[in-house]
């Protein structure tokens, strides 16, 4: 099933990913009551990361707000896998970004944003959420980002 939100997808290009496997225990999503909750989503591209390292070293900050769009793409793909319909958003309410950041990088909520404006692309006005931007030592698989989001629902 595919609607509004997937049209605009289209419209910008995009396509919505396959959901990308659990690396552990845990589901990629989950919903409770009208929240879904997405597992941390790593940069993954067709099961692979497409850079490691930490940003502000071998990764630039472009280059990762470049992978914090691609993660919060497989947050939606993660919430679609849930719900069946992405035109069940009625808001995005927060974002949570994890950037492995070299000692001396401070600039994680500008890469941040590639995720938020991303959301915003997409979704307009219910895409607004508040965030958390979180400078970390290392991430899974060496990735240099890593996106969750929680996001409201209308009634079924």
């Amino acid at each position: 099933m595919s609607g509004a939100v997937e049209a605009k997808l289209a419209e910008l290009g995009l396509t919505l990913p396959a959901v990308v496997p659990p690396l552990a225990a845990y589901q990629p999503a989950v919903q409770s009551g009208v929240y879904v909750y997405t597992a941390g989503q790593l940069p993954m591209v067709e099961g692979k990361l497409p850079v490691t390292g930490k940003v502000g070293a071998e990764v630039t900050p472009e280059e990762a707000k470049d992978l914090a769009r691609t993660c919060a793409l497989n947050a939606l793909a993660a919430v679609k896998s849930v719900t069946g319909d992405l035109d069940r958003i009625a808001r995005v309410v927060k974002v949570v970004g994890f950037v492995a950041s070299a000692s001396d990088f401070t600039g994680q909520p500008a890469v941040v944003n590639g995720a938020s404006e991303l959301l915003g692309a997409v979704l307009g006005d219910k895409g607004v959420h508040a965030r958390s931007a979180v400078g970390v030592t290392v991430l899974p698989l060496d990735a240099p980002v890593e996106v969750e989001i929680q996001v409201e629902l209308t009634e079924a």
